[in-house]
């Protein structure tokens, strides 16, 4: 069964992103914007497209969507906070100055301004 690719599309006007699978809605994340920071504060994959690996897609596809425009990134929903703590490459979009409220680390190759 062939099945096409998951696409991830901003819906500004219900404050998510939404992660689509033959058009049908299979899950969403949802955010807030203030100026070029992103709040993003839950994340719902729908139970009957569960195991497909989407809920990851969609955190991928908002933060990158998210480093495109420039902006920064407040996780807080567990999701989207553990896939960036999963995916140090992410840590750069959480302004230096909120990573101990999130409890995230620098990535490896950002130097340390201590």
């Amino acid at each position: 069964m062939d099945q096409t690719q998951p696409s991830i599309v901003d819906n500004p006007e219900s404050g998510r992103y939404e992660i689509l699978v033959d058009g049908e809605v299979a899950g969403f994340a949802e955010y807030t914007r203030r100026g070029a920071t992103v709040s993003f504060t839950h994340t719902v994959i729908d139970s009957s497209f569960e195991g497909r690996g989407l809920g990851s897609k969609l955190a991928r596809g908002v933060l990158d969507a998210t480093r495109a425009e420039g902006g920064s990134v407040l996780p807080f929903c567990p999701f989207i906070r553990g896939y960036i703590q999963r995916h140090p490459d992410y840590v750069d979009l959480v302004p230096s100055d909120q990573r101990t409220r999130f409890r995230l680390e620098p990535a490896s190759s950002e130097p340390n301004h201590a």
